[in-house]
């Protein structure tokens, strides 16, 4: 397939101007408990959706939106399927994937399996005819990477990545401040995954799970979308260190992979860096974050048990630090989250919190919304790769010591 950077071709306008059209930010983490609305038979399409995979799978909204349903459900395990059908209230369930997308009834696929089965699962749904939601990443090498966008352009249906991040509350209200210039250049940003407790689920049933070792940078999406959903910015080089111990998930796993942590520095297409840290073991305080430096405004996301939201500005006053030199004194705002989610921003049945930032309503609307006006979603296939390959290359540089390493680019 052909690489390339797609802001430097003639779409960037495009892609950019949707960028700034941000929606806002809803998510579950448990089950959904919501009821179905009723619905009035008012002739309007309605996408039908299938749903695969009954633990994250159960926590989106596609039962509620009033331009979708759910008409079909599937997992491997019986209480997985079970959960699926009494969460979306729909009678009909398939043991696998490879079954339910044969079903004629089914137009679109949300699929939330792990992380190794996506581009497999995500390529046989575009094959049978069915446009995909997938959760991430979108894949765990280049190729799989490369061969799900070739899938996409071949069969011209959509695929999007629910990627939760560039859904968060705080990140919407970023986009919003960005596309005003309020920021003025974000020169600098960094990002922030940290979630101990993971090996929790390496093994279930006395089996491995996909999880089991699995490198952090293979899963950078979280992080990296905090930047390339932001700006549009493209990540183009990086240097990444791992750090690991001797616990036996990291001296045998199906990855090779001897690390608990890698910390990446990414270089943008525009010349500017960016920070990613995914830590999955140590004395951290658990958060998915970022913060943007600014020269007219930098903004802080919340830590967890610590500040709040801040927003810096420069203020045109000076002081004098410790030291007798006189240095510009900025003006500190606490900032107060807007509930985007309670907003026109969504239609009223999904008008509720969620987990993960409360991004999980949103991810459910963009991908319904898209289909609906036939437009691809904001996180699109070549999108969901640039939030992907660059991690996919950080750990890669992390087996080599830290050698800077050339990202590859997508375009459509």
């Amino acid at each position: 397939m052909t690489a390339g950077r797609e802001h430097m071709s003639g779409g960037v306008g495009t892609r950019r101007d949707f960028l700034r059209q941000s929606g806002a930010a809803v998510m579950g983490a448990a089950a959904v408990s919501l009821a179905r609305p009723a619905r009035a038979d008012d002739g309007a399409r309605r996408i039908r959706m299938g749903v695969v995979g009954g633990r994250f799978g159960a926590s989106f909204y596609w039962h509620t939106h009033p331009r979708s349903e759910v008409v079909a459900v599937s997992d491997l395990i019986p209480e997985r399927l079970e959960r699926l059908k009494n969460v979306y209230q729909c009678d009909k369930g398939y043991p696998s994937l490879e079954e339910l997308i044969l079903d004629p009834d089914v137009e679109a696929v949300a699929i939330f399996t792990g992380a190794p089965d996506h581009v497999r699962h995500s390529v046989a749904a575009l094959r049978a005819g069915k446009h995909v939601v997938c959760a991430v990443p979108a894949g765990c090498t280049v190729e799989e990477c490369e061969e799900l966008l070739d899938t996409v352009k071949e069969t011209g249906l959509t695929y999007m990545m629910a990627e939760t991040s560039y859904y968060r509350q705080a990140m919407i209200s970023a986009r919003k401040w960005h596309a005003e210039d309020r920021f003025g250049v974000i020169h600098y940003s960094e990002s922030e995954y940290h979630h101990d407790g993971l090996e929790n689920l390496f093994v279930e049933n006395g089996e491995r799970t996909w999880r089991y070792g699995y490198p952090p940078m293979l899963y950078p999406t979280h992080n990296l979308a905090f930047i390339v959903g932001l700006t549009g910015e493209r990540l183009t080089e990086v240097t990444c260190v791992g750090w690991g111990d001797d616990a036996p998930y990291l001296q045998d796993n199906d990855y090779g992979n001897p690390f608990w942590n890698e910390t990446a520095f990414f270089q943008t297409d525009a010349g500017h860096g960016h920070r990613a840290a995914i830590y999955w073991r140590g004395a951290h305080r658990g958060t998915e974050r970022a913060q943007w430096y600014g020269t007219k405004m930098s903004f802080h996301m919340a830590t967890p048990h610590g500040h709040g939201p801040v927003i810096v500005r420069r203020a045109g006053q000076t002081e004098l630090d410790d030291g007798g030199f006189e240095r510009d004194l900025p003006e500190l705002e606490t900032y107060e989250q807007t509930p985007w989610w309670s907003t026109d921003m969504l239609p009223g049945p999904l008008r509720h919190e969620t987990g993960h930032g409360n991004s999980h309503t949103f991810l459910t609307h963009e991908f319904i919304q898209a289909l609906l006006e036939e437009r691809r979603p904001a996180i699109d296939a070549v999108e969901s790769l640039a939030y992907t390959v660059p991690g996919i290359i950080a750990h890669a540089s992390s087996r080599k010591d830290g050698e800077r390493l050339t990202i590859p680019q997508y375009a459509w």
